[in-house]
């Protein structure tokens, strides 16, 4: 049996903050709020596995308010959902994810963000795609207020 899951996750772009995407902290004046570290790219990735199997959301599993989960690394985070995705004799078969950001280039780092998924996920890098544009200056993402992440993945028992 084949799944499929799907995620997008946003977070804003604040002073004090470091900015981490796909496990890798990229220098920048800017860094992303939430409660854990706020990687949105790994978030993404994470909610689209639990949503293959229909397990829920990131929220149901680590939940905002809870003091364990602040300034949560999000590998952590990534490899607690891929292990649902295991327990319930599933395993990857392959991530797509998009990154979405004005202003910050993600080339220079994607074969790093390739790398540390695949090693969590304990697959092969070419199951795992990393792609980034821009919005053109329209809306939130736009104004470089925030970073956003989709992700899709294909799951096989």
């Amino acid at each position: 049996m084949i799944r499929i899951g799907h995620s997008w996750d946003t977070h804003k772009l604040v002073e004090n903050r470091k900015l981490i995407l796909g496990g890798v902290e990229i220098p920048n004046e800017l860094g992303l709020l939430g409660h854990s570290d706020a990687d949105c790219v790994l978030h993404s990735l994470a909610e689209a596995l639990l949503g293959s199997l229909a397990l829920g959301d990131l929220g149901d599993i680590f939940p905002d308010s809870s003091i364990e989960t602040l300034d949560l690394d999000s590998k952590i985070i990534l490899k607690k959902s891929y292990d649902l995705i295991l327990k319930k004799g599933f395993k990857l078969v392959n991530a797509d994810i998009m990154i979405y950001s004005e202003k910050i280039k993600i080339a220079p780092y994607k074969l790093k963000m390739r790398e540390i998924i695949a090693k969590i996920l304990n697959t092969d890098i070419t199951n795992i795609s990393i792609k980034a544009t821009t919005w053109e200056k329209m809306s939130f993402i736009g104004r470089n207020e925030a970073i956003a992440s989709e992700a899709v993945v294909l799951v096989s028992d």
